[in-house]
C-alpha cells in the first residue's frame, strides 16, 4: 500500500469523477493509496477544505499559507496556532520561499516563513517546506528558526545534492513528486539515488505535476504509483520496498496512527 504525502484534494477538478468527491477517494484506494495528506495553500479556502475531508480517517490535513498565496491573505500567528491544534491537522504549511514567481521584495515571504516555523515548534508538528530559486535563504531560515525541533519535509524536491545533504543534516525528509519521471529530470534522479531510506517520501502534489505517462493531464493521488515505480528503478530496488519505507516514514514524521 502507498501513501500520498502531499496533495491538494480540494483543488482537483471533479468533473472526471462524475463531480463526486467520494469517487475520487474510492479510485485512490483502489489504486493502493491507503492514506493522503491534503495540504493547505491558503487560509480563505481552508475551512471548506477541512469540511470536505473531515470525516475521512485516511485523509490528514495541514494548516498554512503557500508562499505564492496573496500576501494580503489574512494571516496571523495566533490564527494559525488556533488551526494547528485540531487533531485532524498533522503538519504546518505548506510554507517556504518562492523567488521564481516573486522576484521583488522577499521580506514578507521570509517573515511569513519564519512565523510558520515558530508555530510548528510551538505546537510540535512538522513543517511542509516549499522552496524554488531560494535555496540559500531557505536553509538559512530553517537553521535560524531551529527546524530540527519540529522536523519536516522538503516537498516536491528539485534542489541540488548539496542542498539535500544540508536538509538531511537538519533531520528533514525529502519528498519526490512526478517530476522525477520527467525526461529532463536526469540530475534530480541522481540526487534521488543518494537519499537514505529513512528520509524518503513520495507525493503527487495533485492536481499538479502529473507523472509520466499522464504528464499534461490533471494529477490525482492514484498516480503516486508511478513515482514509486520510477524511484524503485533509480534506486535498484522493488516498488514494494519504496512503498514500505515511504509509508513508514510518513506515519513516523506526521505522527499518524495506522
Amino acid at each position: 500500500m502507498l501513501v500520498d504525502s502531499h496533495c491538494h484534494l480540494d483543488c482537483i477538478d471533479l468533473s472526471e469523477f462524475d463531480n463526486n468527491f467520494d469517487k475520487l477517494i474510492e479510485q485512490s484506494h483502489s489504486a493502493g493509496v491507503e492514506h493522503m495528506l491534503c495540504v493547505a495553500i491558503n487560509l480563505k479556502q481552508y475551512p471548506d477544505m477541512l469540511r470536505k475531508v473531515r470525516n475521512y480517517p485516511h485523509i490528514s490535513v495541514s494548516a498554512g499559507l503557500h508562499p505564492m498565496a496573496d500576501e494580503t491573505d489574512a494571516f496571523s500567528v495566533e490564527y494559525l496556532s488556533e488551526l494547528a491544534v485540531d487533531d485532524k491537522v498533522v503538519a504546518i504549511g505548506e510554507t517556504g520561499l518562492d523567488y521564481y514567481y516573486h522576484k521583488g521584495d522577499s521580506d514578507w515571504q521570509q517573515q511569513r516563513f519564519r512565523a510558520h516555523l515558530q508555530v510548528a515548534n510551538k505546537v510540535a508538528k512538522p513543517v511542509i517546506i516549499h522552496t524554488r530559486d531560494a535555496g540559500d535563504d531557505t536553509l538559512a531560515i530553517l537553521k535560524q528558526e531551529h527546524v530540527e525541533n519540529c522536523g519536516g519535509v522538503i516537498h516536491c524536491f528539485t534542489e541540488s545534492q548539496a542542498f539535500a545533504r544540508q536538509a538531511l543534516e537538519l533531520g528533514l525528509m525529502i519528498s519526490f513528486s512526478g517530476i522525477i519521471t520527467f525526461r529532463n529530470a536526469a540530475v534530480l534522479r541522481e540526487v534521488a539515488k543518494e537519499i537514505p531510506d529513512d528520509y524518503l517520501l513520495i507525493e503527487t502534489d495533485s492536481p499538479y505535476l502529473a507523472p509520466v505517462p499522464h504528464r499534461g493531464k490533471q494529477n490525482q493521488p492514484a498516480y503516486v504509483q508511478h513515482v514509486a515505480e520510477t524511484l524503485a528503478e533509480i534506486r535498484q530496488t522493488s516498488v514494494e520496498h519504496i512503498a514500505e519505507v515511504s509509508r513508514n516514514n510518513f506515519y513516523r514524521l506526521f505522527n499518524v496512527d495506522h
